[in-house]
């Protein structure tokens, strides 16, 4: 959530301050405590956000090719049909061509799943693995 910063995790500095906003004047809060988040990690989503922040269509030719070598796309999409047929799909305008390569991946894999932090494909470091252990008691 590119929004966690600037609200949630601010809202819950001011809980524990004693912030009497929301629900905690009813219930008589005084504040303290602490609070820890984590942020998933990305993988398929890295493609989506440049998909949308990309500004041309050559910058989406070069995602494109990033995009066959290392995310995840979907079953429905044949690589070699969809390269044999570019042509067309350079006469779309740049709107279409984000919202189709968006299409093509596979929103299952926006973020890396539990399961395969493991797997040497996605770097995750063994500080980041020892955390996911001990807060799923793993």
């Amino acid at each position: 959530m590119d929004y966690i910063l600037s609200i949630p995790v601010e809202r819950l500095k001011k809980v524990i301050a004693g912030d009497q906003g929301g629900i905690s004047k009813t219930v008589n809060w005084q504040g303290g405590g602490s609070f820890v988040y984590c942020e998933l990690l990305e993988w398929n989503e890295v493609y989506a956000k440049r998909i949308m922040q990309a500004k041309d269509k050559k910058e989406l030719q070069k995602i494109w090719k990033d995009m066959q070598e290392r995310a995840f796309l979907s079953y429905r999409v044949d690589v070699k049909q969809f390269n044999a047929n570019a042509a067309g799909f350079g006469e779309l305008s740049l709107e279409e061509q984000k919202r189709f390569l968006l299409e093509v991946l596979d929103k299952n894999h926006l973020y890396v799943n539990l399961s395969e932090m493991d797997d040497e494909t996605y770097g995750v470091s063994e500080e980041d693995k020892q955390l996911n252990r001990v807060f799923y008691g793993i």
